[in-house]
């Protein structure tokens, strides 16, 4: 059988919509609600914790994609001031009506001006860059001084907990994982958030963690992250044989139907400060002014 890895699209790393989940576009349309639902409230809790206010925007989301966390933060916070921003237009056109202005663009070379901005938050995106030091440098260039940058990821050595386990599945977890990496990603980068935002030259860098357990909501919502929709495309490039896909599904159906199952995502938000002098040139395209 040949073995056809699901490439991104240019430039977007190791993300790539259409080859996420099962279903395609609309599958992942479907995964980003459901991930953002899940874990938001807990998010939102971090971000203030770590500075975030709707007086001090505008906010930049870089990585916005379809707008999931854009909506929820309009909702949350009616004040702030909000700019989506994603390499992809088709999945950014999604995120009309989200209360955001919408910009199309490489996190690596916004179109912003520099010093505009007074966040910069950068969600699930640094896993999926072969290098994340360009991206980090274009956003310490747009924040003002005082400015706080906010990167939430994870580490898949310790991303979930669950009981039951089943140590059968470690092959496939494995080769999910090395799927990501051999197109430039990296699910291990939680461990070095705070490392990377130092050498950036951000400053009152921190790191904190967040979790999600069902013990406050249905195993189900796990979905996106647990069941086998996240598997259907390693299936279909072979890179999955039909009695591991099997496997997983079988063991999902066990976990969600067991009353005593317990499951505990962890993820982490690392914030840091924009020092008094921005780097480089000032930029004054078109953008926020």
């Amino acid at each position: 059988m040949t073995t056809s890895i699901p490439t991104p699209a240019p430039n977007a790393g190791s993300y790539n919509p259409a080859a996420t989940t099962a279903g395609g576009m609309t599958g992942e349309l479907a995964r980003l609600e459901a991930q953002a639902e899940l874990s938001f409230d807990e998010e939102l809790s971090l971000l203030r914790e770590l500075g975030l206010t709707a007086s001090d925007g505008p906010l930049v989301e870089v990585g916005a994609g379809s707008g999931a966390i854009t909506r929820r933060l309009r909702r949350a916070m009616p004040d702030l001031s909000l700019v989506a921003v994603d390499i992809d237009p088709d999945l950014l056109a999604h995120a009309e009506g989200a209360g955001a202005e919408l910009v199309v663009a490489d996190a690596a070379d916004l179109p912003l001006e520099t010093a505009s901005a007074g966040y910069v938050l950068l969600r699930y995106v640094l896993q999926h860059l072969p290098d994340p030091a360009p991206a980090l440098a274009e956003a310490r260039r747009i924040l003002r001084p005082g400015g706080r940058i906010l990167v939430t990821e994870v580490d898949a050595s310790c991303w979930g907990l669950a009981e039951p386990a089943y140590p059968e599945l470690a092959g496939i977890h494995a080769k999910m994982a090395a799927t990501q990496q051999a197109v430039g990603g990296d699910r291990t980068i939680g461990r070095r958030l705070t490392r990377l935002l130092r050498v950036t030259g951000f400053t009152e860098v921190a790191l904190r963690p967040f979790a999600t357990t069902n013990d406050t909501r249905p195993t189900d919502d796990f979905a996106p992250h647990l069941g086998p929709g996240r598997l259907q495309p390693l299936l279909t490039a072979g890179v999955l044989s039909l009695r591991e896909f099997a496997l997983a599904a079988d063991r999902w159906n066990r976990f969600r139907a067991d009353p005593n199952a317990w499951v505990m995502l962890l993820g982490f938000t690392a914030a840091g400060t924009a020092p008094d002098e921005p780097p480089g040139g000032r930029r004054t395209p078109e953008g926020i002014q």
